[in-house]
C-alpha cells in the first residue's frame, strides 16, 4: 500500500537461511539473534538504496526491535544523507521504539518517526499511511482505493519519486 500512495519501489529481503516455520523454534531462534546482535546473511537480489532520496524500511517487530534481516540490510547499505521512514506491524507485544533502532545502524540518515500497525483487518490503513506521510511532510499520490489508477507524484520537499 505505501507503494501505491507514493509510486515507489518495492524491494524484499531475505535470508539465507528460512528460519523455522514453527512458532516456537522461531521464536527461540529470533529470541537468540536479538539478544546477541546477529546479522544473518542475506540472499542476492536486494536492489539498492542508493537512487533513492526517501526509503521506507519496515519489518515486524521481534523482541521489541526490527528484524535480523532488516539490520543486516541496514547495516550493509549506506544510507547516509538520505530520509528513512522506519514502519513495522506488531501484534500488541513488546513494546520497540524502532526509530531509534534504525538510526544505531544509520547514523549520518535522518530518521523520521516510525509508524507502528496493529495486525488487524487493515479497514483504517489507508488513513493512517495518509496521516503518517503528511506528518512526515511528504504528501501521497491522488489516488482512489476502488482500483482507480494513481494520477501524479507530489511532494511538499523534494523529489518524491525519490531519484536524485
Amino acid at each position: 500500500m505505501i507503494c501505491a500512495l507514493t509510486g515507489g519501489s518495492w524491494c524484499e529481503i531475505y535470508p539465507r537461511q528460512p528460519y523455522p516455520m514453527a512458532f516456537p523454534e522461531l521464536l527461540d531462534q529470533v529470541r537468540r539473534e536479538v539478544q546477541t546482535g546477529y546479522h544473518p546473511r542475506l540472499l542476492p537480489g536486494a536492489s539498492s538504496p542508493k537512487p533513492y532520496a526517501v526509503v521506507f524500511v519496515g519489518s515486524p517487530n521481534w523482541c521489541g526491535t526490527i528484524a535480523p534481516p532488516l539490520a543486516s540490510w541496514l547495516a550493509k547499505n549506506d544510507l547516509s544523507g538520505k530520509i528513512i521512514l522506519p514502519f513495522y506491524s506488531h501484534c500488541g507485544g513488546v513494546p520497540c521504539d524502532f526509530s531509534r533502532d534504525v538510526a544505531r545502524l544509520c547514523p549520518k540518515a535522518e530518521i523520521r518517526e516510525a509508524l507502528g500497525v496493529v495486525e488487524d483487518d487493515g479497514a483504517d490503513l489507508p488513513g493512517i499511511l495518509r496521516d503518517w506521510l503528511d506528518k512526515n511532510s511528504l504528501r501521497p499520490l491522488p489516488a482512489v482505493y476502488a482500483g482507480e489508477s494513481i494520477q501524479s507524484t507530489v511532494t511538499k520537499e523534494q523529489d518524491y519519486a525519490y531519484q536524485r
